[in-house]
């Protein structure tokens, strides 16, 4: 099943439909959205040699075009890599050789060295693919379920980020599911890409394109609720997936400008924890428009749902504890709360959640030992801990590992400490979350610096900005003589979060700059 047919049923059943939008002006029906696509696949194969199964890297902001390539990929039968356009280069250098990319795709006429270097890919500019004579589509090569489409690259919070193998079949049932558990969606919808695509909005593009409804890309580069509220007035039925901050941030809005939710069918949101305080004044501000998911890139999008009638419900029984966790499982899979040898657990007990179905990914890329480690005998370890209650809604306690979720992105400490510890200043260096009521958790760097030298925060900032994406880079530095360390040497962290706690409390970042 290749994802490239939804568009092409979709051009001949309404090709007439607005398709593609930018901000609240179409650009292509579907008619013309599946002409660009195949006119991008035959690019791809003629000039650059693309063959089923190669993989093109998308290292580039949302846009309109986006959207076309990553139909125009898969029409070619390749396998999407799409890499986060906020990670600094060097990180997406090394997605781009490590995925073995023939193709890498970039917004600017100047590609950034670090990707000029990569040996294995081309890197050419979106403007290749613009404006090409748009012949009558065809058919996409034929993929089957077992095939990749999308290459997801996803970190633990040890080594390199891990490339997860989306298939066909996963994307089938993560849409399906998605009409039975989060949302219907009709041809009058419209999906906003408020987020990146490289990442769960654009997951969501599917259902939209198999309904044959709209794709709206904001035009600010940043989340802005203004704009948001401007499109939903002036374009009706918008659904869009949002991290909790960004709800925030709209409620926030809304609440100045006294904007009702007019407009928004439907804001998913997930990707970090969202406080009880948080979407209760969210209902209560802009109605009962909001779904919870609780997914990972290893199962995308489909572990748990939180329909919009439970969160919104105020008389049910235990409806603020229900409000509190993240649902029910997807239709489509197997949720369990189990011990260290993976045997459930009794309701209400915590351990760590396990899932299975025909979501849950393919394995790592090129990766066996932390495929082995994720999946055994078919569950996928999560690496959060939960407890299920008897009516089998789903509560996150903690995660096993020490992933920081800022703003709905992930972070992982070994790699920002791995870029302070290359600081001539620095002997040794841990990172960690740290609760904060504006981004759900903030970056702490607990330092011990080397003798002679003395706290700089402004020379540690410059040298991650420099190294890694702005977004990662601590929002505090607390200077230690030296790491609390058990017998085998490793970081007690429990140890430093109590430091944290007590003597240094959290706060909200002054700015949003660079997220």
């Amino acid at each position: 099943m290749n994802p490239a047919l939804w568009l092409t049923r979709a051009a001949r059943l309404t090709p007439r439909a607005p398709a593609l939008l930018d901000g609240a002006d179409t650009v292509a029906d579907y008619e013309e959205f599946a002409r660009r696509a195949a006119a991008i696949a035959g690019r791809l194969r003629e000039r650059y040699g693309a063959l089923p199964g190669d993989r093109v890297a998308i290292f580039m902001p949302n846009s309109v075009s986006y959207i076309e390539l990553l139909y125009g990929i898969w029409f070619a039968g390749c396998v999407a890599v799409p890499i986060n356009s906020k990670l600094h280069a060097r990180e997406a250098a090394w997605m781009v050789s490590d995925s073995g990319a023939r193709l890498v795709v970039t917004s600017g006429a100047k590609p950034p060295a670090p990707l000029a270097c990569v040996e294995c890919a081309t890197v050419v500019s979106i403007d290749e693919f613009l404006g090409l004579d748009t012949a009558t589509p065809g058919d996409p090569q034929q993929r089957n379920a077992d095939d990749i489409a999308w290459l997801f690259y996803t970190s633990g919070t040890t080594g390199r980020p891990k490339g997860v193998m989306i298939t066909n079949g996963n994307i089938a049932a993560m849409a399906m599911s998605y009409f039975v558990d989060v949302d219907s969606v009709g041809q009058r919808d419209a999906i906003l890409y408020a987020a990146p695509i490289s990442h769960g909005a654009g997951l969501y593009n599917f259902m939209f394109t198999i309904r044959g409804a709209r794709h709206v890309v904001p035009r600010a580069e940043t989340f802005d609720p203004l704009e948001i509220q401007a499109l939903a007035e002036r374009l009706d039925n918008l659904c869009f997936f949002a991290a909790p901050t960004m709800v925030r941030r709209l409620v926030a809005s809304a609440r100045q400008t006294g904007f009702s939710g007019a407009g928004i069918r439907t804001i998913v949101y997930g990707g970090g924890p969202m406080y009880l305080s948080d979407i209760k004044e969210a209902v209560a501000t802009l109605g009962a428009r909001f779904v919870q998911i609780y997914g990972q890139g290893e199962s995308p999008m489909t572990i748990c749902a939180l329909s919009r009638d439970l969160i919104a419900d105020r008389q049910g029984e235990r409806w603020e504890t229900r409000l509190g966790s993240v649902g029910r499982a997807h239709s489509c899979v197997e949720v369990r709360v189990a011990d260290d040898s993976g045997q459930e657990l009794p309701r209400g007990e915590i351990g760590e959640v396990l899932v299975r179905g025909p979501t849950v990914m393919k394995g790592y890329w090129n990766n066996p030992d932390a495929t082995e480690a994720a999946i055994r005998d078919g569950w996928l370890w999560t690496g959060d801990l939960g407890e299920m209650d008897t009516d089998g809604f789903l509560t996150l306690r903690d995660r096993s590992k020490d992933l920081i979720i800022s703003g709905g992105t992930n972070i992982y400490p070994r790699e920002v400490e791995e870029v302070l510890t290359a600081h001539q200043s620095v002997l040794e260096a841990a990172v960690l979350g740290e609760a904060d009521p504006e981004w759900g958790e903030i970056v702490v760097a607990v330092v011990a610096l080397r003798q002679g030298h003395s706290a700089d925060d402004d020379a540690l900032d410059g040298h991650c900005v420099a190294n890694i994406a702005r977004f990662k880079r601590p929002k505090r530095y607390v200077y230690v003589h030296e790491l609390p360390k058990n017998a085998y040497g490793k970081v007690l962290k429990t140890e430093l979060r109590d430091l944290l706690g007590h003597h240094y409390p959290a706060h909200s970042p002054t700015s949003n700059e660079g997220r």
